[in-house]
């Protein structure tokens, strides 16, 4: 286990694990059976957002939902890691949610945008795996947001040109999975996760 980690994790060597992705790509899927499978040696890092809460979603543990005066508060106290104005919703990651895993010993399992892991990059970089979703084509992940069903065709058409620009910084990443099929990009990162940095 490499020693540039602040906590004692068991099976990673990682403090902070960031998995990117357009959207539709399938890093949250792929992110709650991570954690899923390994809930002794990972959380996950909760964000704070000012989008409005979905269907299933749960305040302090899908996302810490908050007005846009609270988010832009956190903003001035310099209460968050990063953060980032998307589609005119806000969103970021407490401070506190980096303590909270070093306190419990486990590592931190973020699902957040391209420039949000970078960020994390930029402040941990000895500490921080940065893993990349990758749809196959952009044929199939516009098909994959179609088929959600739970957004207007302006949001979608926006949605995929962000995804030209996210795929564009994909290379910054340390690994890039290609989600072509579900069960296979969960082990794959699975194998990334729990064998990266081993000797």
């Amino acid at each position: 286990m490499s020693n540039d980690t602040p906590h004692s994790a068991r099976s990673t060597p990682h403090a902070l694990i960031v998995l990117s992705a357009p959207s539709g790509a399938g890093k949250t899927t792929i992110a709650h059976e991570i954690l899923a499978r390994h809930p002794a040696e990972v959380i996950f890092s909760v964000s704070a957002t000012t989008r409005a809460m979905r269907p299933g979603e749960r305040d302090g543990i899908d996302y810490y939902f908050v007005s846009r005066e609270k988010f832009e508060q956190l903003i001035s106290e310099g209460a968050l890691i990063e953060y980032e104005s998307i589609f005119g919703n806000y969103y970021g990651t407490p401070n506190s949610e980096v303590e909270r895993a070093r306190q419990m010993g486990k590592s931190l399992l973020f699902d957040i945008d391209v420039k949000g892991g970078l960020s994390i990059r930029r402040q941990f970089p000895r500490e921080s795996l940065l893993i990349f979703i990758a749809p196959p084509d952009m044929k199939t992940l516009e098909a994959r947001l179609r088929a959600r069903k739970t957004e207007s065709e302006s949001t979608v058409q926006r949605r995929l040109e962000r995804a030209q620009m996210e795929m564009s910084m994909a290379g910054e990443y340390d690994y890039v999975v290609v989600n072509d099929d579900l069960e296979r990009a969960i082990q794959e990162v699975e194998g990334i996760i729990f064998g990266h940095g081993r000797d």
